[in-house]
């Protein structure tokens, strides 16, 4: 038998010390996890069941499905749509926003999410994972729009991820902190493990994909030349590069020992402002970053304060220990 805290018992007891708190958003949460849970067994069983492989479609994006996205995305669907929580939900892998069917009843909640992150890693067996963020209905709950969800992140009520990997974890905030859990398949929980994830304010470790350097703009530049120079550099100190090609993964190895990660602006595509999602990626990610008291910028603000104009809006990602994000906003101003 376990000795630890379920995540059923933890968000109850954090659910006592909200006055006028209904349930209703500790519910939402048991759905998301029941959601991760499906996703997690069928992430690790992959060839066995045989959904490896592409799905030969595209997401809006114009990026190449895999049939897991496919499948990922339509279980997140049916494991929230029913139970009367939600408005609507969005997709990083839909054109548009998902209104709750009319035969179910709708509830006060957005859900946004990225079903499986990182899923160009799947093949190779490599951790993917899920990303996920709450936010209150701001119109109609029977009419919700694609504006409903125009919300910055500072308005989150709640952001998470799910890790995919040598075990299945959840990381969770909802603006008091960040927490961790491991899920034990032998009782089917998450338990607390990893309580009150803090991110050290220095780093020696830096990810970010190599590949595009030569289309970054100066202040990126500047950045990586020093940290790879070391010790006979301007920092004085030597850096290790890091890159996963899997967001979850990239972020949850800064909250476990610290780091930077950075997507940022480049000249490759001009029609992009960058690469990854405010809504699905950027968001969530900056306010678990923050939460566990790290920085996130776009190198020209802050993430959190971003007011979204699209439901696949992108943005530049500059996250991580505090002081090194300090340093590449301050070489965006110089």
């Amino acid at each position: 038998m376990h000795n630890g805290t379920t995540i059923t018992q933890f968000i109850i007891e954090e659910q006592r010390h909200i006055q006028g708190a209904s349930g209703d958003f500790t519910s939402l949460l048991n759905d998301i996890i029941t959601a991760i849970k499906v996703i997690s067994n069928v992430v690790n069983k992959g060839a066995l069941i045989g959904v490896m492989g592409s799905a030969e479609s595209e997401n809006v994006q114009g990026e190449t499905q895999k049939e897991l996205d496919v499948i990922t995305n339509e279980i997140f669907i049916k494991s929230n749509e029913w139970a009367g929580h939600l408005c609507a939900m969005a997709s990083e892998e839909m054109d548009d926003i998902y209104p709750i069917p009319a035969q179910y009843p709708r509830g006060k909640y957005l859900l946004v999410f990225d079903p499986l992150d990182g899923s160009s890693n799947v093949d190779v067996n490599i951790s993917v994972g899920t990303i996920f963020s709450v936010l209150r209905c701001q119109g109609e709950s029977d009419a919700p729009s694609a504006q409903d969800f125009m919300q910055p992140g500072t308005q989150q009520v709640c952001a998470g991820y799910a890790l995919y990997g040598s075990s299945t974890m959840l990381v969770l905030t909802s603006g008091h902190g960040v927490n961790g859990f491991t899920l034990d398949r032998d009782i089917g929980e998450f338990i607390l493990t990893h309580p009150n994830m803090t991110i050290p304010e220095d780093t020696k470790e830096f990810a970010i994909n190599a590949s595009n350097q030569r289309f970054w703009e100066k202040p990126v530049q500047r950045y990586v030349e020093e940290a790879l120079a070391g010790k006979t550099g301007p920092r004085a100190k030597d850096f290790n590069m890091r890159w996963v090609a899997s967001m979850v993964a990239e972020v949850h190895r800064i909250l476990m020992r610290g780091g930077i990660f950075m997507y940022p602006k480049d000249t490759k595509d001009p029609t992009r402002a960058g690469k990854l999602r405010l809504l699905y990626e950027a968001n969530p990610m900056s306010f678990i970053v923050e939460q566990a008291g790290g920085a996130s910028s776009t190198g020209r603000e802050r993430i959190l304060d971003v007011q979204p104009d699209g439901l696949h809006q992108r943005v530049p990602v500059i996250l991580g220990s505090r002081n090194e994000v300090e340093t590449v906003i301050s070489y965006h101003k110089a």
